[in-house]
């Protein structure tokens, strides 16, 4: 069941706040913002999993978009030290924050449309 209403407006108002909180603590960090750019739209490689099928690309999909993989990233780069993770995580965490604020969520397996925050794309004409 997706989310709807008040509760999907907040769920999207959380991808526009960790977007922000991201992209400020990138500006702190003072990794370059060409590595941001080039980095960013990386998550979305993960699309091409749906070459194998729904269940599959939904499965790969939700692994590059879920905040478990970003901010385990972004930890490991703190504790250990690691500005290249730190930088990643927080690029990473971007990128997840703005498909949330603009709608995207994770996918149900029946197919790349079907998302925890609702429907998108086309409607089907059916």
């Amino acid at each position: 069941m997706a989310a709807t209403g008040g509760v999907r407006l907040l769920l999207r108002a959380e991808g526009v706040v960790v977007l922000g909180a991201a992209l400020a603590a990138y500006a702190q960090f003072g990794a370059g913002w060409g590595v941001f750019a080039l980095w960013l739209l990386v998550p979305d490689l993960s699309m091409l999993g749906y070459l194998a099928g729904p269940r599959v690309g939904a499965a790969i999909y939700n692994a590059a978009h879920s905040y478990v993989g970003a901010v385990a990233l972004l930890v490991l780069g703190v504790l250990a030290a690691m500005p290249w993770a730190v930088a990643g995580g927080l690029i990473w965490c971007a990128h997840i924050g703005l498909d949330r604020a603009l709608g995207y969520g994770l996918k149900y397996a029946v197919g790349f449309g079907a998302t925890h925050l609702g429907r998108i794309g086309r409607a089907d004409p059916w």
